[in-house]
């Protein structure tokens, strides 16, 4: 079976490398692009830190920053709200001052790849709450104007960062850890008594392709680190890329050869999120990745035209030894299967 890989250089995504997901441990972002630009090199990414408190995470810094949409903390997270107060300002500060720590790691020259990420209007409809209570996700006419925000807040996020980085190469990865739940009707109303009606599944990849096609010339992954990531949904929402978890998820072979087939890069998360006892080598995460790679049936030489090594999720919960440690094995792990695609010793 022969891989047909994306040509098209405005959406062709860095492959063959390595790069996290998302958040981090710690409150120092400045300590936190350092590692990152250091340990992976190839396609560094911006990320949260969720230690410093509401805002600072993947759901508060995207919902902060919606246009025109103000949300505010309460007591069972954020919600919208007719007038923006001080815990939208203050996620909008953090996310600028993020922002203004990539210049000097960067450098105003930088042109190479960066990605940046912003949760998913699914996630959020089932993160962030009605006026009234209840999540957004259970008012279709609320899901509509979150969605319409999201896709201006994507505009604008882009913007953002070319400011300050205008000749990075950049990438968007959409979150989206709470689409299965939605679809399988596991988003509790507000009573918890019920649950939310369940979209269909066109409604909710229609919905996300509203949000994909915000990012225009840039290349879209869309992450799911769920045991159930809808992957065939995430791609055909028009996603260059589809991020799952390839540890404790077990992916049907004939979807992941299908996506491979019409040109979707795999984003495989092989290194734990938190510091496993006794941590796995390059090797055998490399072993991991072909035996997974042989399975779908392609050559091993078109491996690294299609694959990017992950952690299995955010490292928000781990030491920042193991984050420094992942990522380092994940770089080790890349390069390995760029030189070599049958795999490595150790």
């Amino acid at each position: 079976m022969a891989a047909h890989v994306v040509t098209d250089p405005l959406r062709r995504l860095p492959v063959g490398v390595a790069t996290g997901v998302g958040s981090l441990p710690g409150d120092d972002i400045d300590r936190a692009l350092a590692m990152v630009f250091d340990e992976l090199p190839d396609l560094p990414h911006l990320p949260e830190l969720p230690a410093r408190g509401p805002g600072a995470d993947m759901v508060g810094r995207t919902a902060t920053g919606l246009v025109d949409l103000p949300v505010d903390l309460s007591p069972s997270g954020w919600r919208l709200v007719a007038r923006p107060g001080l815990d939208r300002r203050r996620g909008q500060e953090l996310l600028g001052a993020d922002l203004d720590a990539l210049l000097p790691v960067a450098g105003p020259g930088y042109d190479g790849p960066l990605k940046v990420a912003l949760a998913g209007p699914w996630t959020l409809a089932a993160s962030v709450q009605l006026p009234r209570g209840g999540p957004v996700l259970a008012d279709s006419g609320a899901v509509r104007d979150l969605t319409e925000s999201l896709v201006e807040t994507v505009r604008a996020h882009l913007d953002d960062v070319r400011r300050r980085v205008p000749h990075a190469r950049l990438v968007l990865q959409i979150d989206e850890p709470s689409l299965p739940a939605v679809l399988a009707g596991r988003i509790p109303t507000e009573s918890g008594l019920g649950v939310v009606t369940t979209p269909e599944a066109s409604t909710a990849q229609d919905v996300l392709a509203r949000v994909v096609a915000a990012a225009q010339e840039v290349p879209v992954v869309v992450h799911c680190c769920a045991g159930d990531a809808p992957l065939t949904l995430c791609a055909g929402a028009g996603a260059t890329a589809v991020g799952f978890d390839a540890i404790a998820a077990e992916p049907d072979r004939e979807v992941l050869g299908s996506l491979v087939e019409s040109g979707i890069s795999l984003w495989l998360g092989v290194v734990p999120a938190l510091g496993p006892g006794s941590p796995p080598t390059a090797g055998s995460v490399a072993r991991m990745v072909r035996t997974l790679w042989h399975e779908l049936g392609f050559v091993a030489e078109q491996l690294p035209e299609s694959v990017v090594v992950t952690p299995a999720c955010g490292l928000a919960g781990a030491s920042m030894g193991w984050a420094h440690s992942a990522y380092r094995l994940l770089r080790q792990v890349a390069q390995a299967l760029s030189e070599a695609p049958e795999g490595i010793r150790g």
